[in-house]
């Protein structure tokens, strides 16, 4: 790789990179925030609002990727983010904050889309399984990097937890803008406006679903139902859309390749593996074994040192030997051992072992993550590679979204069973309704904290029970997968045309 290639893939590393850190500093920092601005009641709505425009705009921008140019429309993608940043971190209440953040979620959908396009491009897929392991390593580094600044800001002002990505993503634009080397492009087509619009009406649905089902309404409320129905409609009707358009915003040619299908339902099930490390296990620590926030993102090291471990290897032996269809199928299986080793935690158990026996599901994670993603681009003709890359990042989102919704309501449930199991119907409901953190725990008598502990890691059983279920499904679905050759160079220059 020259030093040119190396310092336009820095920087679209470095664009890539912000999205994820700026989701893992924001959970640290929300206590302060709410305590600044007030409106305690919106407050989930300030990652909710966020993933919902990341979710919807995601596909949207890889199509105009396609439409005009990777790169110009990645540079644009990090503006917008960074221009929600900015905004956020001058938010004055939490209906601005809000507001800014929907900015931020906008741009954020074009970041990694642009960033595994713009590779797609450059790169043939034969030679690009080490970049796509640097790629992948991104997203572990945040999740270990994002919670400490969090926690740090937290402390010198939350204002920063957004300010810091103005000089990271001002870097990257720098260096994609001076070495990133690539045709102009202008496709004659139109963007399909009734396609965007139908998808973002079903992302919003679906999200909505995700995140109010179980909390702010029950699974068989009419609001919930409804809002099936309005997400299930617009699927539908993008469909029988997306069959007509010239330009379709999600091309359903792209889902006629049986690699291609299987590679984002597995991706998919990859996203909700991630939400067990970086959502659940925190809580165990934090709450059966007392660690502060911070040391509990220290203590699921070993599952993201092991994701990276395998993102960097796999990536190396897929660019030596040009053989993916193991990967998969051993990720699945991993996952599900992973998940099922996690039925040892219990409140007894060493915390140091405990920490330890992350490392498995992160290594299934890291397996199904990278090997989904070449597929994916493998599979896809050069003119779909931002459309294709968008529908790799959209289902892990959507897997993440769904996932934390799904496995929070068995998560939830089985705390609440076993609370009041132990403690009684009228005790147990009160101290599960009530704030579950390690301040409240030491207030509790020594029964009840004891309740809580076993109640805590109850919880985790059924949590780790369905993912593994979800690991075995994505093992059995990888079997499907064939090994077609991976291209042994990038595509040629399409002809530029005027726009329409």
């Amino acid at each position: 790789m020259d030093r040119s290639l190396r310092m336009g893939v820095i920087g679209v590393m470095l664009g890539m990179i912000t999205a994820p850190l700026d989701g893992m500093m924001l959970g640290p920092a929300l206590p302060a925030i709410t305590k600044d601005l007030g409106g305690l009641e919106y407050f989930s709505w300030v990652a909710t609002a966020y993933l919902i425009c990341m979710a919807a705009s995601t596909p949207i921008w890889g199509k105009l990727g396609d439409l005009y140019g990777r790169k110009a429309v990645y540079m644009a993608a990090i503006a917008a983010f960074l221009l929600g940043s900015g905004l956020s971190g001058t938010a004055q209440d939490m209906i601005q904050l809000i507001g800014f953040r929907m900015v931020q979620g906008l741009g954020a959908g074009g970041l990694m889309t642009g960033a595994l396009a713009l590779i797609g491009e450059l790169v043939p897929p034969r030679h690009s399984g080490r970049l796509m392991g640097l790629f992948g390593v991104m997203m572990p580094i945040a999740f270990i990097a994002g919670p400490l600044l969090g926690g740090l800001f937290a402390d010198v002002g939350w204002r920063w937890a957004f300010f810091v990505n103005l000089p990271i993503g001002a870097v990257a634009l720098l260096f994609i803008g001076a070495a990133v080397r690539l045709e102009p492009r202008r496709i004659r087509a139109r963007i399909d406006y009734p396609g965007a619009l139908l998808l973002t009406v079903a992302l919003v649905a679906l999200s909505l679903v995700a995140s109010w089902g179980g909390t702010q309404y029950a699974w068989g409320s009419v609001a919930i139902l409804a809002l099936v129905l309005i997400g299930l409609t617009a699927l539908v009707a993008l469909v029988h859309v997306e069959r007509r358009a010239a330009e379709p915003i999600v091309p359903l040619r792209l889902f006629a390749d049986r690699n291609f299908t299987l590679a984002q339902v597995i991706r998919f099930l990859g996203g909700v593996g991630m939400v067990v490390a970086a959502t659940f296990l925190p809580q165990y620590m934090q709450l059966v074994h007392g660690a502060s926030p911070i040391a509990s993102g220290l203590l699921i090291l070993p599952a993201m040192l092991g994701m990276v471990a395998v993102l960097i290897g796999t990536g190396r032996l897929i660019s030596r030997t040009g053989r993916y269809r193991i990967y998969p199928i051993l990720g699945g299986a991993t996952v599900a051992a992973g998940m099922l080793a996690l039925l040892l935690l219990r409140p007894g158990v060493n915390l140091a072992l405990a920490s330890a026996l992350t490392l498995i599901g992160g290594l299934g994670v890291g397996l199904l993550m990278q090997s989904t993603t070449i597929i994916t681009i493998n599979s896809a003709a050069p003119r779909d590679m931002g459309a294709a890359s968008g529908s790799v990042t959209l289902w892990h989102t959507m897997g993440a979204s769904l996932g934390v919704a799904a496995l929070g309501a068995l998560y939830t449930a089985r705390l609440q069973d076993t609370l009041i199991d132990r403690l009684g119907a009228a005790t147990g409901a009160r101290i599960a309704s009530g704030e579950l953190t390690p301040g409240a725990l030491a207030e509790l008598p020594p029964a009840a904290r004891e309740a809580v502990r076993l109640a805590v890691s109850d919880g985790i059983h059924a949590m780790a029970l369905g993912t593994a279920v979800l690991g075995a499904l994505a093992f059995a679905l990888a079997w499907f997968i064939r090994e077609v050759p991976l291209r042994d160079r990038t595509s040629s220059p399409e002809p530029v045309t005027a726009a329409a």
